[in-house]
């Protein structure tokens, strides 16, 4: 592939083509949203399908389609990717073999320390533990994880914030384990890790980065309220809950740690309005206004 502009290139893969994919990439490219100073290339054919019913060859399409965009990035010929929404249980048939794209950027950069964060309207949150079951986040959670996912997050929040950063750390328990009576993974896990972080980031003339374990069922609301940059949450869904009820139609999904920008929308392939004309693509248009954002700052 040719490099016929100077303009930076953003790829697009539609994701499974039997859900809104290909409709939110093309009326986000014809909203007049995303910048023009940027050259958009979708990636991925389509192969023939009826909206809302995903087969195993519209799972190799978007297979497919992600290798050619990690490809183009890792030769420098995008400066970011956009991914549309896939459709999990068709690609673990097909032999996709990762939890999800996140964990698939990572395999094929090789990168070890990655981790998922998602923004949205006034809310930015990391998590320390993805997708594992709920009932393993306890025996996963380790000072050492929250505290790499920490670091990744600093570098994230700090360039998007006003001031120095400010990142609160929930609990994993209610009330934040409430001094112990409530569980004590707080005082034995993720306290020192906030201290490690805070050592890590402290100079003579910066504040606390970190602060916590803050009480879940309030840290969210403070963040809202502008007391925090972001959130560094220990599971997936106390991260996604309340990022999904805050900007559910802006969120945007944003892998950290990888060589080069890839950010996607916060929502699934929605087979049921497929085809339809009613999704909407303020999500993907985020995504891709925070791709030709982030990849201006590499």
């Amino acid at each position: 592939m040719s490099r016929s502009t100077t303009k930076p290139r953003v790829g697009i893969t539609l994701g499974d083509c039997a859900g809104i994919g290909p409709e939110i990439v093309e009326l986000a490219l014809k909203s007049g949203r995303v910048p023009d100073s940027t050259e958009y290339v979708v990636l991925g054919r389509q192969p023939n399908c009826k909206p809302g019913e995903p087969t195993s060859e519209t799972a190799r399409a978007a297979a497919a389609a992600l290798e050619e965009a990690v490809t183009l990035a890792r030769r420098g010929e995008l400066e970011a990717i956009v991914t549309g929404p896939i459709h999990k249980a068709r690609m673990y048939e097909i032999g996709f073999r990762f939890p999800g794209q996140t964990e698939f950027f990572a395999e094929r950069c090789g990168v070890k320390n990655f981790a998922m964060c998602l923004t949205g309207g006034k809310l930015t949150v990391a998590l320390v533990t993805a997708h594992i079951p709920l009932h393993k986040v306890p025996r996963a959670l380790k000072q050492s994880e929250i505290v790499r996912v920490g670091l990744l997050l600093t570098e994230f929040a700090r360039p998007r914030g006003k001031n120095e950063a400010r990142i609160a750390v929930a609990g994993l328990n209610p009330h934040a384990g409430e001094s112990g009576k409530l569980g004590v993974e707080e005082i034995e896990v993720i306290a020192p890790a906030i201290e490690e972080l805070n050592s890590s980031l402290l100079t003579d003339h910066s504040s606390r980065v970190f602060i916590g374990p803050v009480s879940p069922d309030t840290v969210f609301h403070r963040a809202i309220e502008g007391e925090f940059d972001a959130v560094l949450c220990m599971y997936h869904d106390q991260g996604l809950i309340p990022l999904k009820l805050h900007a559910f139609h802006s969120g945007v999904n944003v892998t950290l740690g990888l060589p080069f920008p890839r950010t996607s929308p916060d929502h699934g392939t929605a087979f049921e309005i497929a085809g339809k004309g009613i999704a909407r693509p303020d999500s993907m248009i985020a995504a891709i206004n925070l791709a030709v954002e982030l990849a201006g700052k590499q």
